[in-house]
């Protein structure tokens, strides 16, 4: 067989994950969280292993970052995977979005979480009175 017809082809597997090794990549979870890391290895379900992680959770105007170190990710979880351009990295200082402590950004983000949960216990409260029949959200699993 050609070497050149091979080369030309894409993989639409896990195989196309195999430039990926060695360079650095953001990872979206099914949960929300957003990871940064240098993609390691990955199998044949699209399990990936991540060195030096960081988890970054953002609020309204800032983020923080957690050190997680090594993270093995279940393929099932992973919403989003791409390279990280660091040019572009470094432009991501540039937004005005400011570095707070990782305390602080989980003490804003727990109020946000429990404001938002009180609006929609509001929400459903007064379709509620109103006489429509409204469930609460579904949620498969909390991955």
């Amino acid at each position: 067989m050609d070497s050149n017809l091979i080369s030309t082809k894409y993989f639409t597997t896990t195989g196309c994950l195999l430039d990926l090794v060695d360079k650095r990549v953001h990872v979206a979870l099914r949960d929300g969280k957003k990871l940064f890391g240098v993609l390691r290895s990955f199998d044949q379900y699209g399990s990936l292993i991540l060195q030096d992680t960081i988890e970054r959770v953002f609020i309204e105007g800032g983020y923080g970052n957690i050190d997680r170190g090594i993270f093995i990710i279940r393929g099932e979880n992973i919403i989003l995977l791409g390279e990280l351009d660091h040019e572009k990295e470094n432009d991501f200082q540039n937004l005005n979005l400011k570095l707070y402590p990782i305390d602080q950004v989980l003490a804003i983000q727990r109020l946000e979480l429990e404001n938002s949960a009180k609006k929609e216990k509001y929400r459903v409260n007064k379709l509620a009175s109103l006489g429509f029949n409204v469930e609460p959200e579904y949620k498969a699993d909390n991955c």
